[in-house]
């Protein structure tokens, strides 16, 4: 192996890049929210259904440019006058019931192995950040990148300034990284979704999880890895059974939602 220059330069960071529904947690985050938002008043059951339709469409019918220009249509007209402070705090008061028992064993392992690492882990999802955010804190994550809804007064209009779908995801990761120094080659993805191809293109160590037949076929072609996540677990009963190693409460703006640091493990993760 060339060393030449190790001494002189610093060795740069690496991070490590999670997809959220499917990959991190067992189904899909917005979807996990919507009988609260439904019982909270923003979803008419017309809309739910409408809703869902699209996001059938989507996962049926194929990820093309149709069917996500679909789903995004679907997506702006659901949220047109929801007040972001009710949002806020219908994900914060209920994140627990919907996120807690849908999360991944093996995606929290890896999460925390990368960080005994020293990576950074970023959770990159094309659901609104007002959703993502929350879970990320929850997860430990050290950032997001997420889909971003323009508000007006502190309503949200329907526009959609930033969609992180496709090639959007690789574009804003590529920026993140120029942003902090991360080394993108040193880098890890980790996603279930063939239109995630970008996104772990775009790093020198990417993962399919949990791949379909297209997306198991384009790992292969690709070369990337392959990991299967089968148990979903409840975090704190994850936590009340196991020795916990730093345990941090904090109070998020949006209300109380408690961050968890997860126990370290014995096992380090392959450099």
């Amino acid at each position: 192996m060339d060393t030449e220059g190790t001494l002189d330069e610093p060795r740069r960071r690496s991070a490590a890049f999670f997809d959220l529904d499917k990959t991190i947690i067992a189904k899909s985050s917005s979807m996990a929210f919507s009988r609260s938002f439904l019982e909270g008043g923003l979803l008419t059951r017309t809309k739910a259904l409408r809703t869902a339709y699209a996001q059938f469409l989507f996962e049926v019918g194929g990820a093309d440019e149709r069917q996500t220009a679909r789903l995004r249509d679907a997506l702006s007209e659901l949220i047109a006058g929801w007040e972001v402070a009710h949002v806020q705090a219908i994900v914060a008061e209920t994140i627990h019931d919907h996120i807690d028992p849908i999360v991944y064993q093996e995606a929290l392992e890896l999460i925390r192995r990368h960080q005994i690492n020293g990576r950074d882990v970023i959770i990159v999802s094309a659901s609104a950040s007002l959703v993502v955010e929350p879970i990320a804190e929850l997860l430990g994550a050290d950032a997001v990148i997420a889909s971003r809804m323009e508000a007006r007064d502190g309503v949200l209009t329907g526009e959609i300034s930033f969609y992180a779908y496709g090639a959007a995801k690789a574009e804003a990761i590529v920026e993140l990284a120029n942003a902090r120094g991360y080394d993108l080659d040193g880098s890890y993805a980790y996603s279930d979704s063939i239109t995630d191809a970008p996104m772990l293109d775009a790093v020198g160590h990417g993962f399919a999880v949990n791949p379909d037949r297209s997306m198991r076929r384009e790992a292969h072609r690709r070369g990337w890895g392959v990991l299967t996540f089968r148990r979903p677990v409840g975090l704190r009963r994850r936590d009340a059974g196991r020795p916990v190693a730093v345990t941090l409460l904090a109070i998020a703006a949006i209300g109380a939602v408690w961050a968890i640091a997860y126990a370290a493990y014995r096992r380090e993760p392959d450099a």
